[in-house]
C-alpha cells in the first residue's frame, strides 16, 4: 500500500504544509516537531497552517514567500483564497552568484539515441511531412490534404514517414502587413520550416493575405535537400484542385523522405521542451521537480533544457537571477517580467490573475506559490540564456524563452525554437500534444494517473506515496525521454493529438 504523509511539510521555516490525502477536521498530526490539529475539513493538496499567523504576515512555502495573512490565522486552519492574499513585495536581485560551470559527464559515460541527422546537423525525433498555412483562410483545405493523406493508404509503403501534419492558425490576414505581430507570426513559421523533424514541406495560402508566402520565406536559411513546395488556393482554382494538387505534390516527396534512417547520436543533441498545465498544489512537489532532475541529467549530458511561461515563472524571477550565467542574462529575464507587468496593466489585469479555477481547485492560491512550482522544471543549473518567443534557441544548458502560460501558445514558441522532445506536468489532468514534436505527460498525483491512465505517460504521485524520490523519478524521466526520442510513441501520440495545439502567439490589433 501506498505510504502516503497526512501532512507533507517541506522546510523547516515553511508556515503551511499539505494534506496528502482529504483530511476531516479534528484530524491530528505532527509537523516539525508539534501536533497539528485541522479545525475545519481539508482537501487533498490543499495548505493547512502549521503554527500560529498573525494577520499581514508573510506566508512561507517552498522557503519562500507565497502571499500574506488576510487575517489571523490559527495553527490546523485551511488556508487558501478565504484568508491569504497576492501582495507585491521587495525583492533582492543578485546576478549570476549561483552561476556555476557545467558539470558535464565523460564523453565515455553520455547518452546517446536513435536519431534522423539532417543536412543541417539538427537531429530530429520524428519525420514528418507539413502542411503549412500562411493564413487562417487555407486552413480547411491543409486539413483535407493532410486528412486525405494519412487515410488513402499511401503512406503505408513509406515506413520511415511518421505522417503528415497540417499546421493551421487563426490569423494571417486582418493584421498590419508589418511590425511585431506579423514578425512574430513569421518567427513562429520560421521556427518549424527549419524543424529536424520535418522532411518535407507545402506551404499553403489563399493568395491576397497580409502574410505573403514570398515574405514568409524569404532570408530564411532552410537546409540543403529540404524539399519546399509552395502554392495558393487562388493560384490553383479552389478548394477542390488545391486539395488534389497538395496530395499529389505531397506524394511525390514520399519516396525521398522515406530513405531517411534512424542512427545513434549523442543525447547533447536533444532539446527538451518543458511545460506544466492543469498545475495543483503537487506541482511543485513531485512532477515538476522530478523534470527539473531530468533537465539537470540532460545538461550533463550535454544537451538543452528550455522553460517558458514567463507569467508563471513571477516571483521567482530573483532566484533565476542568482543562476544566470552573467548579469545581462539576469537583466534580459528582468526585462521581460516587466514587460508582462506592463502588459497586464495596460488590459486591466494583475499578473495574480494567472492560477485558474483549475489550479485553485488543486490547492494552489496565488500567482507566487504557482510560480514556485512551475520554477522547478528547470532544474538547478546555471541559467544560461534568456530568448524571445520562438527565437532559436542555440546555447546548450538551461534556457528560458519568453512565453504566454496558455499551453497551446507557450509549447508552440518552444518548438519552434528547436525543441525536439516534450514534457508537460498536469495535476488537474490536460489533454496534450504538440505535431510534430513527441509530447510526454507527468501526472503529479496517482489519483490523477489513474484516472486518465489512457493519456498520462508517467506517474509522479509514485512520489507522494513513497515508492520513489524525486532524484530516481529524474533518472526514469530522462531514460524514457531517449526511447521517445528514438521512436518510442507518447500517450498523446496514439490518442492523435498535435495538430489543434499550434497555436501562434496572436500580438497586435485584429484590423
Amino acid at each position: 500500500m501506498p505510504n502516503i504523509p497526512t501532512l507533507i511539510h517541506l522546510r523547516d521555516e515553511d508556515d503551511v504544509a499539505i494534506a496528502g490525502a482529504d483530511l476531516g477536521a479534528g484530524t491530528e498530526t505532527r509537523v516539525g516537531g508539534g501536533a497539528v490539529v485541522l479545525r475545519a475539513d481539508v482537501p487533498r493538496g490543499h495548505k493547512v497552517a502549521v503554527h500560529d499567523i498573525a494577520a499581514g504576515s508573510a506566508v512561507r512555502r517552498y522557503g519562500q514567500v507565497i502571499g500574506f495573512a488576510g487575517r489571523d490565522i490559527a495553527a490546523g486552519e485551511h488556508i487558501h483564497l478565504h484568508n491569504l492574499e497576492y501582495r507585491e513585495f521587495e525583492r533582492a536581485y543578485e546576478f549570476a552568484v549561483d552561476a556555476q560551470p557545467e558539470q558535464l559527464l565523460p564523453a565515455d559515460q553520455r547518452a546517446t539515441f536513435q536519431g534522423y541527422v539532417r543536412s543541417d546537423g539538427k537531429v530530429g525525433t520524428r519525420n514528418y511531412l507539413g502542411v503549412l498555412t500562411s493564413v487562417n483562410c487555407s486552413a480547411t483545405a491543409a486539413k483535407l490534404i493532410a486528412q486525405q493523406m494519412r487515410f488513402s493508404g499511401v503512406l503505408d509503403d513509406f515506413p520511415n514517414v511518421d505522417g503528415v501534419v497540417a499546421l493551421t492558425h487563426g490569423t494571417g490576414c486582418g493584421m498590419a502587413p508589418d511590425g511585431e505581430g506579423i514578425d512574430v507570426l513569421r518567427r513562429v513559421m520560421r521556427g518549424y520550416l527549419t524543424h529536424p523533424n520535418f522532411a518535407g514541406f507545402l506551404v499553403l495560402g489563399l493568395g491576397c493575405e497580409d502574410n505573403q508566402i514570398v515574405k514568409l520565406t524569404e532570408d530564411v536559411e532552410l537546409r540543403s535537400g529540404l524539399p519546399v513546395v509552395t502554392a495558393t488556393i487562388q493560384e490553383l482554382g479552389g478548394t477542390t484542385k488545391t486539395v488534389r494538387a497538395g496530395v499529389g505534390r505531397l506524394t511525390e516527396l514520399l519516396p525521398e523522405v522515406d530513405k531517411v534512417e534512424r542512427t545513434a547520436v549523442p543525447a547533447s543533441e536533444l532539446v527538451l521542451g518543458t511545460n506544466c498545465g492543469g498545475s495543483d498544489s503537487y506541482s511543485g512537489i513531485t512532477a515538476n521537480p522530478a523534470l527539473g532532475a531530468a533537465v539537470d541529467r540532460l545538461v550533463a549530458h550535454g544537451g538543452t533544457g528550455i522553460v517558458g511561461e514567463t507569467p508563471e515563472i513571477y516571483g521567482t524571477e530573483h532566484m533565476l537571477a542568482r543562476r544566470a550565467a552573467s548579469r545581462e542574462v539576469g537583466e534580459k529575464l528582468l526585462d521581460k517580467i516587466a514587460w508582462w507587468q506592463d502588459y497586464t496593466a495596460k488590459n486591466g489585469g494583475s499578473m495574480d490573475n494567472n492560477p485558474s479555477p483549475g489550479n485553485k481547485a488543486g490547492g494552489l492560491t496565488t500567482i507566487l506559490e504557482k510560480s514556485l512550482g512551475a520554477v522547478a522544471k528547470g532544474g538547478t543549473t546555471t541559467l544560461r540564456d534568456v530568448v524571445d518567443y520562438a527565437a532559436p534557441v542555440t546555447s546548450k544548458g538551461f534556457v528560458f524563452m519568453d512565453t504566454p502560460g496558455y499551453d497551446p501558445v507557450s509549447v508552440t514558441g518552444i518548438v519552434a525554437g528547436g525543441a525536439n522532445v516534450v514534457c508537460f506536468t498536469t495535476g488537474r489532468g490536460s489533454a496534450f500534444g504538440c505535431s510534430p514534436v513527441p509530447s510526454l505527460k507527468l501526472a503529479t498525483n496517482t489519483p490523477l494517473y489513474e484516472h486518465m491512465s489512457e493519456d498520462m505517460d508517467i506517474n509522479a504521485g509514485s512520489i507522494i506515496d513513497g515508492e520513489t524520490s524525486v532524484e530516481d523519478l529524474g533518472e526514469q524521466i530522462f531514460d524514457h525521454v531517449l526511447r521517445v526520442a528514438s521512436g518510442e510513441h507518447t500517450k498523446s501520440e496514439d490518442l492523435g493529438y498535435g495538430e489543434e495545439e499550434f497555436v501562434p502567439w496572436h500580438i497586435g490589433t485584429v484590423m
